[in-house]
């Protein structure tokens, strides 16, 4: 099965804990505090694998998480970082934000890696809390929280040509007797339902990989028919072969169907026709066939060279390939069209997310969330009365007691911060 488009959630792996610990060897008085970091969590990493042209199995499994770091040890050791996790992708990989739809990441080389979410830092020892005014602390971090997400992930299959045009115009076929690819092939409209890839070798031993994408209909870029599933893929290619049915076998006209294909192609994305295209009159075995080419020659003009072939007979196929094939001895390898803009650098500013909020619940405390304070109480060791007290100091810095006092709290109510509560005092 082709999966070309999949949603899934990442959580890159926390840091380890700090820890709480004193020197006690003989000898060695007043040894001090000794408590190492915690390590690292795992990042989560995506690479390109050439070998996959699928993301079946991101079908079958929808969560990946990373590992937390090793907690730190006695006498200052840092506790081992985690590993990265290491996803591997088929080329041709983007990777959205679920949220925003931004693009996180564009693989489209072997062994190429993207970081998808970071993991978080491991937390500082008392080692490393020790001051003159508090030479022995008790004062510990747990491990910062790993990065999570949920993204898209979408398959743009790489090839160097695609096959476009309506419904039983013959891409499958053709896509049949010059590759060893097996696409389904039916007499009814959509017989093709996944993009199919096939390695084309010409008599002079040159080579490319030719896609056969489902077909097009009217209305496809706004998802009429299996188009949304199809505009996607050949804004890869390098080329485009139109295939047409010169036959008219369902009573449309040939020039009509390039004209709009092509619309539906500059309706999705106008520079998809900055592409050379190249058009194979298909069913030139059926009678009254040579009559439409001519006319639709006529109509045409010199916008693009048009091949006869018949994919039954196999006549006209050779110099369909050599033409695929010298086209592309013309567009560099890594060729991708992009906008022309000034070289200059757009800095936008955008406003830091506010530290912390505060709401009233129903049951009248006093709700406190925001990212940065619940994550600062997430890497608070609880089990240290040291460490609560800096969280304290830590709190009244940002701002939180004055506003809570402006909201109207007084002594004695309840604030609750994720699944904790605590009581507010003057």
């Amino acid at each position: 099965m082709f999966v070309d488009q999949v949603k899934v959630y990442v959580k890159a792996g926390d840091g380890g804990n700090g820890l709480v610990a004193y020197r006690r060897e003989k000898y060695v008085p007043k040894g001090g505090p000794a408590g190492g970091d915690g390590g690292n969590g795992g990042d989560v990493v995506f690479e390109v694998d050439e070998g996959l042209n699928t993301l079946m199995d991101f079908r079958y499994q929808r969560h990946f998480k990373a590992k937390r770091g090793e907690n730190g040890m006695n006498q200052k050791q840092h506790g081992k970082n985690s590993e990265p996790f290491v996803i591997p992708v088929p080329p041709g990989t983007t990777v959205k934000d679920a949220n925003t739809d931004e693009v996180i990441a564009d693989l489209t080389e072997h062994k190429q890696r993207a970081v998808i979410v970071k993991g978080g830092r491991g937390g500082r020892g008392n080692a490393r809390f020790a001051s003159a005014r508090n030479p022995a602390p008790e004062i510990a971090e747990n491990g910062e929280p790993g990065q999570e997400l949920d993204i898209q992930i979408e398959l743009k299959l790489l090839a160097d040509v695609g096959l476009v045009g309506f419904p039983s115009v013959g891409k499958s076929t053709l896509l049949s007797v010059i590759t060893a690819a097996k696409p389904k092939i039916a007499d009814y409209h959509f017989t093709t339902l996944n993009p199919n890839l096939g390695v084309v070798e010409t008599p002079d031993n040159r080579s490319f990989v030719m896609a056969d994408l489902p077909g097009l209909i009217e209305g496809a870029h706004e998802g009429v028919g299996l188009g949304h599933q199809f505009l996607r893929h050949v804004e890869r290619t390098r080329a485009i072969v139109h295939v047409i049915d010169m036959a008219s076998l369902e009573g449309r006209d040939p020039y009509d169907d390039y004209v709009t294909i092509n619309e539906e192609l500059q309706a999705y994305d106008q520079r998809i026709l900055d592409r050379p295209q190249i058009i194979a009159a298909n069913k030139m075995d059926m009678p009254e066939a040579q009559e439409n080419m001519e006319r639709f020659k006529a109509k045409l003009g010199d916008r693009a060279a048009v091949y006869p072939i018949s994919t039954i007979t196999r006549d006209g196929l050779d110099e369909l390939l050599y033409a695929v094939a010298d086209l592309l001895d013309r567009i560099p390898k890594d060729h991708t069209p992009v906008e022309e803009v000034d070289e200059r650098v757009l800095y936008k500013y955008e406003k830091e997310a506010a530290p912390f909020h505060i709401t009233r619940a129903d049951d009248g405390a006093y709700v406190v969330y925001g990212e940065k304070i619940e994550k600062l109480f997430k890497m608070t060791d609880l089990t240290h009365d040291e460490s609560i007290q800096r969280f304290s100091r830590q709190m009244r810095k940002m701002g939180i007691d004055d506003a809570l006092r402006k909201r109207g709290a007084k002594d004695g109510d309840i604030v609750r911060l994720l699944e904790f509560e605590f009581e507010f005092i003057e």
